[in-house]
């Protein structure tokens, strides 16, 4: 049998280096393991959309009017200072409602809506503010949508319990063998190297609420909005080599 021949350019310590192999060497066993991590904690903030709409029977007063309620919304939101920690406008659009009848097309009447998102921090306030936002004329309010900052301490001690996870894992099953765990050889996020494409958001519920015609000088009882706790999962693939044991 006759030895395989280098490639064209190689140096002498390359011809003499022995071929790389993946899985490991009986002098360097390898041993591959999955740490998982799996918290349950408070949500840190709570998403709330909320919809204003108008009607008109002409463009100009259906904009008139939302315009005001919009500013009547926003300055509500804005009243409650640092409990709000981010609010932007979304989709807005006037559209004509045509008569189902006759021969020609005529506008009946137009409608106004403008989409507002607010993220709040204090659900001490967020029962009443979402109160007083679905207690206003041709408003409507969704959410909470719970969630953590994208910052949130609880992100990294998922991570590194998933990692002391994949350490532990190994050893046991370095002990199975009578021996131990040698070296790292490679720490990765599961799907590090192919992400999902769809990433899903955990913890996430929606309740809506909306009311229309209210009497501007009632004041509407603040909802009892109970805080969803949120589920933080870490997976890491860890690969390490381990002393050869006396089998």
């Amino acid at each position: 049998m006759t030895a395989p021949t280098p490639p064209a350019g190689a140096s002498p310590a390359e011809e003499t280096r022995p071929p790389a192999v993946p899985y490991g060497t009986p002098d360097a066993p390898r041993v591959a393991v999955r740490g998982e991590a799996c918290l349950e904690v408070d949500p840190e903030i709570a998403r709330i959309g909320v919809t204003v709409t108008a009607r008109g029977r002409d463009r100009r007063s259906a904009l008139g009017d939302l315009t005001r309620r919009n500013a009547t919304a926003l300055g509500l939101v804005k009243s409650y200072g640092d409990a709000v920690a981010h609010v932007e406008t979304g989709a807005f659009s006037v559209t004509p409602e045509l008569t189902e009848h006759g021969r020609g097309e005529r506008v009946r009447t137009y409608h106004g809506v403008v989409h507002i998102t607010a993220e709040l921090t204090d659900f001490t306030a967020l029962g009443e503010l979402t109160s007083r936002l679905a207690d206003l004329d041709l408003t409507r309010v969704d959410g909470p949508r719970w969630g953590l900052r994208p910052d949130s301490p609880a992100h990294r001690e998922a991570r590194q319990q998933a990692v002391r996870e994949a350490v532990q894992r190994a050893r046991e099953y370095a002990e199975a063998l009578g021996t131990t765990l040698a070296a790292l050889v490679e720490l990765a996020d599961l799907g590090a190297e192919s992400p999902p494409p769809y990433p899903q958001a955990a913890g996430a519920r929606m309740r809506s609420a909306a009311h229309a015609g209210a009497a501007e000088d009632a004041v509407a009882a603040p909802l009892d909005l109970e805080p969803r706790r949120q589920h933080v999962r870490a997976q890491v693939d860890a690969r390490f080599t381990m002393v050869p044991p006396r089998l």
